[in-house]
């Protein structure tokens, strides 16, 4: 897998580059058709490089684990108090032999459902020695009026069949966070992303 730091890495470099993000990494990846084209159809489904009004943005990365390659791009908007909101979430998959295409789907959007909840809200937190959560009265997951709205394609291969377990997660925080910078400008550095938008609105 494409490691985390790598994939954060890709981004920060663009930005110093002044080089749109998508360009940057298609640009990296002649040796790997397989990961271009799933970052491209992400990029077209998504509508990158179309303007969005103030206080929302977009954001891609691509996930190579398991023998399966999958580009995800996010569209969030940010209001004037901070809050972070996922409206849309466009994710490619290219996992090679489709044995079953709706399970494929499932695992995606269960990833990213699990993903936005992790990136956005998951922490464990301790005093005096204890774990302060219990249960989901007070550990803070997505709620079903806040899932935005999800688009999964599936590209048609002949490859081997390949993993499709945890590359939805992985490939949704790194995807969550860029969208976040294009649309406030400011860097996520630690996770969960909480109130550190809203700490600095």
């Amino acid at each position: 897998m494409v490691a985390r730091r790598g994939r954060h890495a890709w981004n920060l470099r663009a930005a110093e580059a002044k080089a749109d993000p998508l360009a940057y990494r298609v640009a990296l990846l002649d040796k790997s058709p397989r990961a271009k084209t799933v970052l491209q159809i992400a990029a077209e489904r998504s509508g990158w490089g179309k303007p969005l009004p103030a206080g929302e943005g977009r954001g891609i990365a691509l996930c190579i684990g398991f023998g399966s390659f999958i580009a995800q791009a996010v569209q969030v908007s940010v209001d004037k108090e901070g809050a972070v909101n996922p409206t849309r979430v466009w994710c490619v998959v290219d996992c090679g032999v489709q044995v079953n295409p709706d399970t494929i789907r499932a695992q995606m959007e269960s990833g990213i459902i699990f993903g936005l909840s992790a990136v956005l809200y998951g922490e464990i937190t301790i005093k005096d020695g204890r774990v302060e959560q219990t249960n989901f009265g007070d550990y803070r997951v997505l709620r079903i009026n806040e899932v935005p709205k999800i688009d999964i394609s599936l590209v048609k291969s002949l490859e081997a069949p390949g993993g499709i377990g945890e590359p939805g997660t992985s490939c949704l925080m790194p995807a969550l966070t860029n969208a976040i910078f294009a649309a406030t400008g400011k860097r996520i550095r630690k996770l969960p992303v909480a109130n550190q938008v809203k700490d600095t609105a």
